[in-house]
């Protein structure tokens, strides 16, 4: 399966909110699904281990000109990673390993966009390999650069379809950071959710077929003969059901891999439209840049007293317009 490219926001809006993210991303507090024996990496804040609330505030006093409003976003949390087939393609399901090589690649590149997109906005990152797959926690400050005041929704976009738009935005532009990797951004515009993923897989990989399998029933007998065995269990209902089960999981196993294919077609071929469409706007405005006197002469007409005369027909040229 094709690796893709995970990026999601998450917005704290009181100092107590900060903190408790702090706890866990540093570690704070029992983590149960953490691996202790893994050491997690700091990318940016090397230098400063005061509290990420104390970092916060800092920045906030320094750099904006205006009190944060009561329901600003103080900070803004973001998730990067990418799906486990390419941090461990040989054995996706593998929670905790990874391919140390690609794993450098992602670092290397993901900090990058960060430093890019956001330079001293982002007082912290830090690397978590203590869990199922690598990822990143960035923590950025929201400052609008225009009005030095606190906006997420200037940022990372507000409620509703702005936000939408821009958070798909954003996603395009780590997955174009993440491409020479092989990563490639998911469908835009998927309404697929994590615990509908989780589902899915709960439903293909089921407890029953498990329990069917380790019923004693479809063991062979003390001294049965191959012939006899065969011919038993091929008369057992829950043979049968294991014969459907597995048939089933082929049958959807077969359709979620047609569904990838055409979604991935579907989404190169946006992002083909897309160029074109990029490309047709430049031209538009190349053409708008055009001063139209310019234009006249290469048609052959001549100025006479303010006039562009020629072929029969006299266009008068005020700046922009003409007729």
């Amino acid at each position: 399966m094709v690796a893709l490219a995970i990026l999601r926001v998450e917005k704290l809006k009181s100092f107590g909110n900060i903190g408790g993210s702090e706890k866990h991303t540093a570690r704070l507090q029992d983590t149960p699904n953490a691996d202790t024996t893994k050491k997690n990496i700091r990318l940016i804040g090397m230098e400063d281990d005061s509290p990420l609330e104390v970092l916060v505030k800092n920045k906030i006093a320094n750099t904006t000109l205006h009190k944060p409003r009561k329901d600003a976003v103080l900070c803004s949390d973001i998730f990067l990673s990418a799906s486990p087939e390419y941090f461990r393609p040989d054995n996706p399901s593998k929670a905790g390993e990874w391919n140390n090589p690609r794993m450098l690649d992602f670092v290397k590149a993901s900090r990058s966009w960060l430093v890019n997109n956001y330079g001293h906005k982002c007082v912290r990152a830090e690397l978590h390999l203590d869990e199922a797959t690598p990822h990143i926690h960035a923590y950025v400050v929201p400052i609008n650069e225009k009005t030095k005041q606190l906006s997420h929704k200037e940022m990372f976009g507000g409620n509703g379809r702005a936000a939408s738009i821009k958070l798909s935005k954003l996603q395009d532009s780590y997955a174009a950071a993440l491409a020479p990797l092989g990563i490639e951004r998911g469908v835009k515009g998927s309404k697929a959710t994590h615990t509908k993923v989780k589902e899915y897989y709960q439903a293909v990989n089921s407890e029953p077929l498990n329990n069917v399998w380790s019923n004693k029933k479809l063991e062979p007998e003390p001294f049965e003969s191959a012939t006899n065995y065969v011919a038993r269990i091929q008369n057992d209902h829950q043979f049968h059901a294991i014969n459907h089960q597995l048939a089933d999981r082929a049958f959807m196993q077969e359709r979620l891999e047609r569904a990838e294919q055409r979604a991935r077609a579907s989404e190169k071929e946006r992002q083909r439209l897309e160029e074109i469409v990029r490309s047709l706007e430049l031209k538009t405005q190349q053409l708008r840049d055009l001063a139209l006197e310019d234009v006249a002469w290469e048609l052959g007409l001549h100025n006479s007293q303010g006039k562009w005369k020629g072929h029969g027909h006299i266009i008068n040229i005020d700046g922009p317009k003409f007729y």
